[in-house]
């Protein structure tokens, strides 16, 4: 994809209250503005990558670019899920992602525990993926470490 790697910081915006009550897979949600800053020919999907939040450690992520149409929403969202145990929410914060690679289209599913097992094997697909070494180098990208504000691949 002609856009990947893709860089992008936003804010951590409250979402539908899904990611954690109903499914178990708590997510970060950026606020409408930085959704629609997304070039609009990246595809809706899953992806995987690194994030961080408030320039702390990195971690590997994945990430649903769309509309769920599981849950039917009418305004398109992006929402990280941190392949990481946080103490506390962190609502407020900036939330620092690469996006490296693409894992399947978005699509509908016939009941709520066949969403949650598809989110469970794209969180293996993305485990296994980022610890090849083309995607462990962005890792440490310096992109982790700068200054707060609102950067979305480099501009």
């Amino acid at each position: 994809m002609k856009h990947l790697p893709y860089f992008c910081r936003g804010e951590v915006v409250r979402g539908f209250g899904r990611g954690s009550k109903e499914l178990g897979i708590p997510t970060a949600n950026f606020s409408e503005e930085t959704v629609e800053n997304f070039p609009s020919d990246i595809p809706t999907g899953i992806y995987y990558g690194w994030a961080s939040v408030a320039n702390g450690d990195v971690h590997k992520m994945v990430l649903s670019i769309g509309w769920n149409p599981y849950y039917k929403n009418v305004k398109k969202s992006v929402e990280t899920h941190i392949i990481h145990s946080f103490k506390e929410d962190f609502y407020g914060e900036d939330l620092s992602i690469i996006i490296l690679g693409y894992i399947r289209p978005e699509r509908n599913f016939d009941s709520l525990s066949a969403l949650i097992a598809a989110i469970h094997g794209d969180i293996e697909e993305a485990k296994k993926t980022l610890d090849l070494p083309e995607h462990q180098k962005y890792k440490d990208d310096n992109f982790f470490h700068m200054p707060g504000g609102k950067i979305i691949n480099g501009h």
